[in-house]
């Protein structure tokens, strides 16, 4: 089912789909050491994230996994961090991971850049992607978002709580794919009144 790729603003925050001229900036960001260690993604140099921008557009294609790419505007970025020549800086990603419509469940993720971290950009950018999806997705029952993180990983608990991602329970490892145990968080849709 192909979704059609959609702008969300918060604040000033803009989350878009992933584009092929972001390579160059995604290869650049994934240079940290920390968001090498809590991705999954193999983006070692540009053309890794070429391909891994062409997964998010396949992705949007399907209507099974919608990442945003999240740009931070001039007036919220740091004066030392910002790109010559542009109005807004990359800053992160979040995801909605929607292999199963019409489940009433989905998961989401995210991860922040280096240059980005500690300044409220992940709760904004998945406060915004998490109101989004189940205002897009209600006609189709979704209720449930799941939001799933390894238990060292005290960040991303914050940032869960911060978004409204409440702790449901310890997840045992899996690996490889997930190593070490996780943590699950679950927001739901709010009620009707």
């Amino acid at each position: 089912m192909h979704t059609t790729p959609t702008r969300l603003v918060a604040g000033a925050l803009t989350l878009r789909p992933w584009s092929p001229e972001d390579s160059a900036g995604l290869a650049e960001l994934y240079r940290d050491e920390a968001l090498r260690r809590w991705t999954s993604e193999a983006v070692h140099d540009e053309a890794g994230a070429a391909r891994w921008v062409t997964a998010q557009q396949r992705g949007w294609e399907a209507g099974d996994r919608l990442a945003f790419a999240v740009e931070e505007t001039w007036e919220e970025t740091p004066e030392e961090t910002r790109a010559p020549d542009t109005a807004a800086r990359l800053v992160g990603n979040v995801v909605l991971k929607y292999p199963a419509r019409g489940s009433g469940s989905a998961e989401v993720g995210y991860w922040t850049a280096a240059h980005a971290r500690g300044r409220g950009v992940a709760p904004r950018a998945l406060t915004a992607l998490t109101d989004w999806a189940f205002t897009a997705f209600a006609h189709e029952g979704l209720t449930r978002l799941e939001l799933l993180h390894q238990v060292d990983n005290v960040a991303s608990c914050r940032v869960a709580e911060k978004a409204g991602f409440a702790w449901t329970g310890t997840l045992p490892a899996a690996p490889p794919t997930f190593p070490l145990d996780g943590h699950a968080h679950v927001r739901r849709a709010p009620t009707a009144a």
